[in-house]
């Protein structure tokens, strides 16, 4: 005699609502925040074109006003340019990441300034505590109640 086995099938239940804000916040405290004093990057040779195609193609298709056609009409005509057509926008590309560069230095000098006065002022306020400290003769008792405090801890 073979025995069928029937399974009742039902409804499963609704996998519970998985929140996803916890990883987007995590996300968003890893990324570094943007500096808004920072130089934006220079443009490359074909972005320096494009600046003119748009132009010129605005004019010639008034109709068309999709930033993707515009784009992709732009890329098809820069592959299509020979090397000495792209020469002119690739000399621009340069000069623009030249003062890019010089700005960039500028930049990173600033910030390199700010830094070492910061730690200059640090270093000035924890020379005059030590110097206080050993004028008292509080280092030692600081000393020994951070060793009773760890060995405190160390007992939990």
């Amino acid at each position: 005699m073979n025995s069928i086995i029937f399974r009742v099938v039902g409804k499963r239940k609704a996998a519970g609502a998985v929140d996803h804000s916890s990883k987007l916040k995590a996300k968003k405290d890893k990324k570094a925040k943007k500096d808004p004093n920072k130089p934006k990057r220079a443009p490359s040779a074909f972005f320096v074109f494009l600046e003119d195609f748009r132009k010129t193609f605005k004019k010639e298709n008034p109709h068309i006003s999709s930033v993707a056609a515009v784009g992709k009409a732009g890329g098809a005509k820069w592959k299509s340019l020979s090397a000495s057509e792209k020469a002119p926008y690739e000399e621009k590309a340069a000069k623009k990441k030249d003062e890019y560069n010089k700005l960039m230095n500028a930049y990173i000098r600033k910030q390199d300034s700010a830094a070492n006065d910061n730690e200059e002022s640090d270093r000035s306020k924890s020379e005059v505590n030590d110097e206080d400290d050993e004028a008292t003769g509080e280092e030692a008792q600081e000393e020994e109640e951070e060793e009773e405090d760890d060995e405190d801890e160390d007992d939990y």
